[in-house]
């Protein structure tokens, strides 16, 4: 099972909008696959229990669609430089090591700003590591994220078009 993570709580982000371009072309290349946007996680998430073996049973459902898949594409907005705050937590929250150990990921970084979190991606890919993640070499950097995508959710510019196909390419391959 292959997951896309729109990973921020923000409602009707950027990062959603990505997430949903990437569902769609990977479905045109015959690979399915379902969005959890982190807008969606279950409230209480904050709160000592998430640390505990007995979680909410709330984030039942969550656990079990982490556990079930295999390939994650992670598009992260930039935050303060870096990534969210709700990413690590939804991180931290899942089962470890089985949640994520020896699974693979790709990664897309969005940014209204010129660098389209480049440090970002860089500091998840740490994360991504410690965690036993392979992480897919061509990760993607979209500046102006705001500036992108079409009305119909699409992106037109020639260099976006090219890098994120050869990046869907290669996550279908992975």
């Amino acid at each position: 099972m292959t997951t896309i993570i729109a990973s921020t709580n923000r409602p009707d982000s950027y990062t959603l909008k990505v997430a949903e371009y990437y569902q769609r072309k990977l479905k045109e290349l015959g690979m399915e696959a379902g969005i959890l946007s982190l807008a969606n996680l279950p409230e209480g998430i904050i709160h000592p229990e998430m640390y505990e073996k007995h979680k909410l049973a709330s984030w039942e459902p969550v656990q079990e669609l982490v556990s079930a898949t295999s390939k994650f594409l992670f598009v992260i907005p930039e935050y303060n430089g870096s990534f969210p705050g709700i990413l690590k937590l939804f991180i931290d929250t899942c089962k470890f090591p089985e949640s994520f150990s020896g699974k693979k990921a790709a990664l897309v970084g969005v940014s209204t700003g010129k660098y389209g979190n480049i440090r970002g991606l860089d500091h998840f890919t740490g994360v991504c590591h410690y965690i036993n993640m392979h992480v897919l070499p061509l990760r993607i950097h979209i500046p102006y994220i705001n500036k992108e995508l079409d009305e119909t959710g699409n992106f037109f510019k020639e260099d976006t078009l090219k890098f994120t196909s050869q990046q869907i390419r290669q996550f279908v391959d992975f």
